[in-house]
């Protein structure tokens, strides 16, 4: 590169490079979702075409960046976990976050009408933040992704319910918001099930849990009859605040050990 009087503005630059040895996460998160989703007539509580265009989105990220080894995805936020040992970009964290953010935003544009026909593109640009964060511990990165999932289980609840009231009772927000102040979980499975007679743990657990993509190597059959690994993303609806899914999934934290 040529040199110049004005290269000198480069030390100004931050060096802002994660800890080693730590996981990193790489969170995006929707703008202004609340008027997007009305403005592009979302179905309420859940539009399933939405979940699965913020997961096509999240899938061209992973399969860009290979030491994602895990994404996790509910509403409009997904987070993405980097392995403790991965080099991309540096480490830098701006940089981390910035191509995460830029790649999804354009996967969701792009892919767009493959889930939403009726419309051929937004009505206008969707935003999307990211932001990145460090876990020292496998334990601080499980309980990253509890906490993640136990917001799903809360918001998903509250707005099965707020909708039911609102599609089946005929009320008004302001009505249905009135009923639901100060109710617990267990208020809300009553009210569902009492009068509307729905059991809440029948709802569809991408609704209730959140998509997990998991990076994993399966089996491949080979043309002469063999077989041969290889790395593909799987998506399932899983509890990870629980240890089935991690010890199923132990290959997860064995490269972090």
């Amino acid at each position: 590169m040529a040199k110049s009087k004005f290269e000198y503005v480069r030390l100004f630059e931050s060096e802002d490079r994660c800890l080693p040895n730590t996981w990193i996460v790489v969170r995006v998160d929707g703008k202004g979702f609340h008027k997007f989703s009305a403005e592009h007539n979302y179905e309420k509580p859940n539009d399933i075409r939405s979940l699965s265009l913020m997961t096509h989105a999240a899938t061209s990220v992973m399969e860009e960046f290979k030491d994602i080894c895990l994404a996790y995805g509910q509403s409009d936020e997904y987070s993405f976990i980097f392995r403790k040992e991965t080099q991309a970009y540096s480490r830098r964290s701006s940089k981390l976050s910035t191509n995460v953010c830029s790649l999804f935003t354009s996967a969701f544009v792009y892919h767009w009408s493959e889930h939403f026909p009726t419309i051929s593109k937004p009505l206008y640009p969707p935003v999307f933040d990211g932001r990145t964060v460090l876990y020292p511990s496998d334990q601080n990165m499980r309980d990253y992704l509890s906490w993640r999932q136990a917001d799903c289980h809360i918001n998903n609840l509250y707005n099965t319910t707020f909708w039911t009231l609102i599609q089946k009772a005929g009320m008004s927000p302001n009505e249905a918001e009135k009923i639901l102040k100060g109710t617990l979980s267990g208020d809300k499975n009553e009210i569902l099930f009492s009068q509307f007679g729905i059991n809440y743990n029948n709802e569809p657990e991408m609704f209730r849990k959140g998509t997990l993509l998991v990076r994993r190597r399966v089996p491949v059959p080979l043309p002469n009859g063999g077989t041969r690994e290889k790395s593909q993303i799987i998506q399932q609806y899983a509890d990870v605040i629980g240890d089935e899914f991690w010890k199923e999934n132990s290959h997860l934290l064995a490269s972090s050990s």
